[in-house]
């Protein structure tokens, strides 16, 4: 399974997000600190999520950092979020 498998099915497990994209911009870091050139280190991730309600930014980004410590800890060099809750959606 691709790392972007993974996030993806870890945060819809966690979260059950009404919107989810996981984008690989691995290519964009190509030379940067972490990357590898088989990709999949670095990332894009807007996810929307009714979990996220009356939390702030940073507590939204700690629940996501939480369920993808692993990921975070071996193979991912660098994760973007933006984290949404209902209502608050940026198409």
């Amino acid at each position: 399974m691709s790392v972007a498998e993974t996030i993806r099915e870890k945060l819809t497990a966690r979260f059950a997000p009404t919107r989810l994209a996981v984008i690989d911009e691995s290519h964009r870091h190509a030379g940067h600190a972490g990357a590898r050139p088989e990709g999949e280190t670095h990332f894009a991730v807007t996810i929307t999520s009714a979990a996220f309600a009356g939390l702030n930014r940073v507590a939204r980004q700690r629940l996501v950092y939480d369920v993808l410590k692993q990921e975070l800890a071996s193979r991912v060099h660098a994760l973007s979020l933006t984290t949404l809750a209902p209502g608050e959606d940026r198409s």
